[in-house]
């Protein structure tokens, strides 16, 4: 096992589709970051659920998410299940935010997410931030796409737990899904994590890494 430092990570880009993909695919990242470099900004960007009950759920928990961090959170109204059919606004708000941050770190969707939404948005993402570490986090559903990763994040028990607590919390309208549960979210954290030789961890895609080693 192979294990990279990034050092200064000091701004991170975290987008969603929907409220609640952020948390669920990189809560626990989200955690251990966060309390290991106070004050990192955090940028989110969340592309539907704005205006409403879903949107002050998400704010909620990425306060929770990302404590001590210069949170900035953005969340859009585009429709649910629709985003191939709203690209362009989809698009707009990922060069926005690309426009007024440089981040070290992007957290997104994964490209080969089966969800119409997530993909579109991972692939926006990899163009608009071209010189960038992305990180393309997993959501488990119905679909059966979750793949053969390559990266991976270690999560102690404590974060691990912290996660999952977190999220029953702070997403109330989810928790009549037959998949939002803690068997779930830990159950996929623990087969990451024998995986990486951890006891839990998050795992993320990398479509392109570019290295540097004469430094």
């Amino acid at each position: 096992m192979i294990r990279l430092r990034t050092g200064g990570t000091d701004r991170v880009v975290a987008v969603g589709a929907h409220c609640d993909d952020i948390a669920i695919g990189a809560g626990g990242t989200l955690l251990t970051l966060c309390l290991a470099r106070p004050g990192v900004r955090v940028d989110v960007l969340v592309l539907s659920g704005g205006g409403g009950e879903r949107e002050q759920e998400e704010r909620a928990a990425l306060a929770a998410f990302c404590p001590g961090a210069d949170l900035r959170v953005t969340v859009l109204k585009l429709p649910d299940g629709r985003m191939p059919a709203h690209w362009e606004e989809a698009k707009a708000a990922v060069e926005e935010l690309r426009a007024r941050t440089e981040p070290d770190l992007v957290l997104a969707p994964r490209t080969e997410d089966a969800h119409q939404d997530h993909r579109g948005l991972a692939r926006l993402m990899t163009t608009a931030f071209r010189d960038h570490l992305v990180l393309g986090y997993e959501i488990v559903k119905w679909d059966g796409d979750l793949g053969r990763m390559t990266a991976y994040q270690p999560l102690s028990p404590e974060t691990a737990e912290r996660k999952v607590r977190l999220l029953q919390e702070h997403y109330p309208s989810q928790r009549h899904r037959p998949w939002y549960d803690r068997e779930a979210f830990l159950g996929l954290a623990r087969i990451r994590g024998i995986e990486c030789h951890a006891r839990y961890a998050e795992a993320f895609a990398v479509t392109k890494l570019t290295l540097d080693l004469g430094e």
